[in-house]
């Protein structure tokens, strides 16, 4: 080619790079900060990477104040039902040694009632004197009235019933008083121990005796 034709030869438009430089750079970057983010542990190795956890969940347990109103709510309601469900057991409770009590006294009274009528025959003081004994309590256990442990022990050797009538005499040697005491079906040797009050005032100063004992 002869150098007129170089000197004349249209020149070729360069090509714009300033987008390929710019995603050089952006590229430099990029990898600048991903290997910040990938620095070494704090050992000086560099050698190995490290990660940021995740933030773990406040511990509840340590907070203070009142809790949300729900939580409230359904608290007070629990303990509401535990009071309720122990009042209600004690009143069952309640009512369980209550009708237990009425029973046992409902059984003495039919067992007295029992021995009155087997008394109403019999003639003189009975068969089983030798068994039955009293014994006082203090008046001052009693709230000051008179009241008697009648002792029946069965001496037999087999089972036995047990009617007894216990008589209060005043100063003047007159009954003012008489109560029935029974005992059923006691095993040889077995002993029994009712007790009866007197109901009359303190005043005068009454005497009990056995009046009579029945074995049947």
């Amino acid at each position: 080619m002869s150098d007129a034709q170089q000197q004349y030869r249209p020149h070729k438009r360069p090509r714009h790079r300033a987008p390929r430089a710019l995603t050089a750079f952006a590229a430099a970057g990029a990898c600048a900060v991903a290997l910040a983010a990938c620095g070494g542990d704090g050992d000086g190795d560099g050698g190995g990477t490290t990660f940021t956890p995740r933030p773990s969940p406040p511990a509840t347990e340590s907070f203070t104040g009142s809790p949300p109103a729900p939580l409230a709510s359904a608290a007070q309601s629990a303990i509401e039902s535990a009071r309720a469900s122990a009042s209600a057991a004690a009143s069952s409770a309640y009512a369980r040694a209550s009708e237990f009590e009425a029973s046992v006294s409902a059984e003495i009274a039919r067992a007295n009632a029992a021995a009155e009528a087997e008394l109403k025959d019999v003639k003189g003081r009975g068969n089983a004197t030798s068994d039955v004994s009293l014994t006082g309590k203090p008046r001052s256990e009693t709230g000051g009235l008179l009241a008697l442990v009648v002792n029946i022990t069965n001496r037999t050797d087999s089972t036995a019933s047990y009617a007894v009538q216990v008589d209060f005499r005043d100063p003047d040697g007159k009954v003012v008083e008489t109560h029935f005491v029974g005992a059923e079906d006691l095993e040889p040797g077995e002993r029994v121990q009712p007790l009866v009050i007197s109901r009359k005032p303190s005043e005068p100063r009454l005497t009990a005796e056995i009046a009579k004992a029945q074995r049947y």
